[in-house]
């Protein structure tokens, strides 16, 4: 029997979208690009790209995409945020807007621009929770980070004690942009809590 692959959609308004396409088929995924609702049908997960949360949440409310993924990850449905799309997966945002539009799906507060702004952009070598092998070389841009206070989200890494990736259930945030890295231990990761598969950390 052939074993099909995982049909991982990543939502594509805005930001990192090829870079997380290319990762997730190299990772051994199928990868689509996900705009309408209609895009979500015989999906097992969705990656929210890193770029302009106001931005990609905006798009998403606009293209109906946000009630649809909400109703999508109520059917079971995994997600995948990188730090915009972090921030859009968490419950509470500091630093964003008002009335920001949010999936809300994970009980988190995303700290926006919590390292800094552009300028204060840094790589560093993070152990992850749940990865196996040596350090994890992240990549943080404008990135965010995380406050956990709900006893079922656990914490996978910190930098300076702050927060910056985080699971919960079958989803899973991340501030930095693993996307942009050769390294796929994080999107394997993803695929395998997505298809049901995934490991338990440590």
């Amino acid at each position: 029997m052939v074993k099909l692959k995982a049909r991982i959609g990543v939502v594509a308004y805005q930001g990192a979208v090829s870079e997380h396409l290319r990762a997730l088929e190299r990772a051994g995924a199928e990868a689509l690009p996900v705009k309408w609702p209609r895009d979500l049908e015989g999906l097992q997960g969705v990656v929210i790209p890193g770029g302009e949360s106001t931005v990609i949440g905006d798009a998403m409310q606009t293209w109906g995409l946000l009630d649809a993924l909400r109703e999508w990850v109520r059917d079971g449905g995994a997600v995948f945020g990188t730090c915009a799309g972090a921030i859009l997966m968490a419950t509470e945002i500091k630093n964003g807007k008002p009335d920001q539009p949010r999936l809300g799906i994970m009980p988190l507060t995303a700290n926006r621009n919590g390292f800094g702004r552009q300028v204060d952009s840094f790589e560093a070598d993070i152990c992850v929770r749940g990865i196996e092998g040596s350090a994890f070389r992240a990549v943080f841009i404008r990135a965010p980070y995380f406050e956990v206070t709900d006893p079922e989200v656990e914490v996978l890494a910190a930098v300076d004690h702050k927060v910056v990736a985080a699971r919960y259930g079958r989803h899973l945030a991340t501030a930095f942009h693993p996307e942009l890295t050769d390294d796929l231990r994080i999107h394997r990761l993803f695929i395998e809590m997505a298809t049901g598969g995934q490991k338990n950390p440590g």
